[in-house]
């Protein structure tokens, strides 16, 4: 999987969820990696080192160089980017809790919007021009029509966290029709779930606002009593909310596709969901859940939340298309990869700062 060496890339959020994985494939693709975090969603084990991190130098024999950083520093940013010779940036870097954003708005549009911003002016004043931007399906509000392609009309977004990647992607339009040199990818995500397959680095929520597969997790390990759904009268099939669930180790590979693209064509900007194609509902994923795992997770109804809309789900086709990707892995392996992941560090990544490693 290794073959010639293709560049170095920087990854902003590199020790949360998303980055984590993604820097897996980037290392098995054959780039080079430097990572930065401030470790706001992800567990650090000391106060300059990300154990995630540690873990897929284990995973993949390589090498990863980790900074301690604050994109709102834009100083130290800019230290970073004269260390190394970067080819190209993937910026996961946000604060990314729905709910949260609904109640400290300003917090999410300081971090999200400045971070971006300090980091594009950093990436212009030293003629780095590619990036695959992190962005969601939230862009697209409480879609018209199903599935939704890239054609489906954003902005009428229903929670603030989906705002401040909505105002980024209108940023970027601006930013690549007043200079063209830009080359920058963005990835809609629909709803990223499970682990690599090894079980040495998953999702490992920071914030009491947490996203569905933790929780059913959390539930069937015993560390929550029971499960929480939100509306269960939303016009679905079975009454709950319908996602696109798509493996995050599928979500990687898309990256790697998005660079790939990037260091053979100029887009200018360009946009592409990244999702199976097939919704799920919270009933349809806790039952494949409890199957899968032989576990039970017992569950609660609740009112609907402020911000949630009921049904979601991708139509790829262009990604297929034009970035050669595809989502591959099953609802099942979902499930499976996350337990495992789950039950092989029942406290996540803080059972290593207790045991003292590293």
């Amino acid at each position: 999987m290794t073959g010639e060496q293709k560049g170095t890339v920087l990854v902003t959020g590199g020790a949360g969820y998303i980055g984590s994985h993604t820097v897996v494939s980037l290392l098995e693709a054959g780039y080079a990696v430097v990572a930065l975090d401030n470790f706001t969603n992800s567990v650090n084990s000391t106060k300059n080192e990300s154990v995630a991190l540690k873990r897929v130098e284990e995973i993949t024999g390589k090498k990863v160089h980790f900074y301690r950083c604050d994109l709102l520093d834009k100083d130290a940013v800019e230290r970073i980017f004269k260390a190394h010779r970067i080819d190209s940036v993937i910026h996961f870097a946000a604060l990314k809790a729905v709910g949260e954003s609904m109640t400290n708005p300003l917090l999410y549009y300081k971090n999200n919007m400045i971070g971006m911003i300090n980091l594009l002016e950093v990436m212009d004043s030293l003629g780095i021009y590619k990036m695959v931007f992190s962005s969601s399906c939230t862009v697209y509000g409480e879609p018209e029509r199903l599935p939704i392609t890239e054609e489906n009309p954003t902005g009428n977004v229903t929670n603030v966290y989906g705002r401040t990647k909505y105002f980024i992607e209108e940023m970027l339009k601006d930013a690549v029709r007043a200079d063209p040199k830009w080359n920058i990818i963005a990835l809609r995500y629909f709803n990223p779930v499970g682990a690599h397959k090894s079980g040495r680095i998953g999702e490992d929520p920071t914030k009491q606002f947490t996203n569905l597969m933790p929780y059913i997790s959390q539930v069937a390990i015993g560390k929550k009593d029971v499960l929480t759904i939100f509306g269960n009268d939303y016009d679905t099939p079975d009454g709950t909310g319908v996602r696109d669930y798509v493996h995050v180790m599928d979500l990687a590979s898309g990256h790697v596709a998005a660079l790939n693209k990037l260091d053979k064509e100029h887009l200018g900007l360009k946009m592409y969901n990244l999702g199976t194609g097939k919704g799920i509902s919270v009933m349809e994923l806790i039952h494949t859940f409890e199957r899968v795992n032989k576990v039970k997770i017992p569950y609660v109804i609740q009112e609907r939340r402020a911000g949630d809309i009921s049904s979601m789900y991708a139509n790829a086709t262009l990604a297929e298309q034009e970035l050669g990707w595809k989502a591959i892995h099953s609802v099942d392996e979902m499930c499976e990869d996350f337990w495992r992941w789950q039950t092989m560090n029942p406290n996540g990544y803080k059972t290593e700062q207790a045991n003292g490693h590293h």
